[in-house]
């Protein structure tokens, strides 16, 4: 039977497939779009195997946070180049899972991956990702996840582009204050909200780097202990929220800004882009 432009276009326009993969997917099912969407669907999901070995580290951040800021999710999903990142159909997927996960709170990376993509209807995230990359050509991957649920607190958000993002839970103040303290957070990357919480294991390492430093001085060892002193103190200083000095007001740190405005921070976190994977030569 013939097929006309009109079926060929909107085939391409549902699966985002070229022209002669929907022209041919049609005419083998005699003109029956769902069939044919059905077939496109498996030949991409091999399409998507031989994608996914591809090192994807580059990427955009998804950020949803609900009016009354109770409720947030921040998820980072990776593509193999920062052109496919910043389309469109990769970021309103990566906003899409945000809000899934927010909405439908998954346990894990995989419950994340079953969940539907849009709440009562049937295409999983999965399903969503293997049409997305069977579309952009490239191997995408969702990486990671969290989600805040706030009660008597509320939380704040931060996206600096599109590969730096930042949740952070805070226990008084307002949204203005919030917000500040997450925008410090993503450019000031603290590791731990107060000293207290850096692991003493952390604190050990530390100390073995810069005492072996030290010793290389061949000063006395009494003069050696204050120096390593003075070291561990600084690190704490630059690896903690509360002892950082605040971005907006380097003259004063983080906790005598919470303190003025009568506010604590209960736990941030920090996503940037692509950090930790080994992108390689060709990276």
């Amino acid at each position: 039977m013939a097929i006309t432009a009109a079926q060929v276009k909107e085939l391409r326009e549902r699966t985002g497939l070229g022209m002669m993969e929907c022209k041919t997917a049609l005419l083998e099912s005699s003109g029956d779009m769902e069939a044919a969407i059905d077939a496109l669907r498996q030949k991409a999901g091999a399409k998507v195997e031989k994608k996914a070995g591809r090192i994807a580290a580059e990427g955009a951040i998804g950020i949803y946070l609900n009016p009354e800021r109770r409720l947030a999710a921040m998820v980072e999903v990776n593509s193999e180049t920062d052109f496919v990142a910043k389309g469109e159909d990769f970021t309103g997927f990566a906003l899409l899972l945000a809000l899934g996960a927010a909405k439908q709170d998954p346990a894990d990376i995989d419950a994340l991956a079953r969940m539907p993509l849009h709440p009562g209807k049937p295409m999983t995230v999965t399903q969503a990702r293997a049409d997305l990359v069977a579309k952009i050509g490239e191997n995408i991957n969702v990486r990671r996840f969290v989600r805040y649920a706030a009660n008597k607190t509320h939380i704040g958000s931060y996206l600096h582009g599109r590969k730096i993002g930042v949740l952070v839970e805070i226990q008084g103040g307002d949204a203005g204050l919030a917000r500040d303290i997450a925008m410090h957070i993503a450019a000031s990357r603290p590791a731990y909200v107060a000293k207290a919480e850096v692991p003493p294991q952390v604190i050990n390492k530390e100390k073995e780097i810069f005492l072996a430093q030290a010793k290389e001085s061949g000063k006395p060892e009494n003069i050696i202990e204050k120096m390593v002193a003075g070291r561990i103190d600084k690190f704490l200083n630059e690896v903690t929220l509360l002892a950082q000095a605040f971005v907006k007001d380097p003259e004063i740190t983080v906790e005598k800004l919470l303190k003025s405005a009568g506010a604590e921070v209960t736990r941030f976190c920090r996503y940037e882009v692509g950090e930790g994977i080994e992108k390689g030569k060709g990276g």
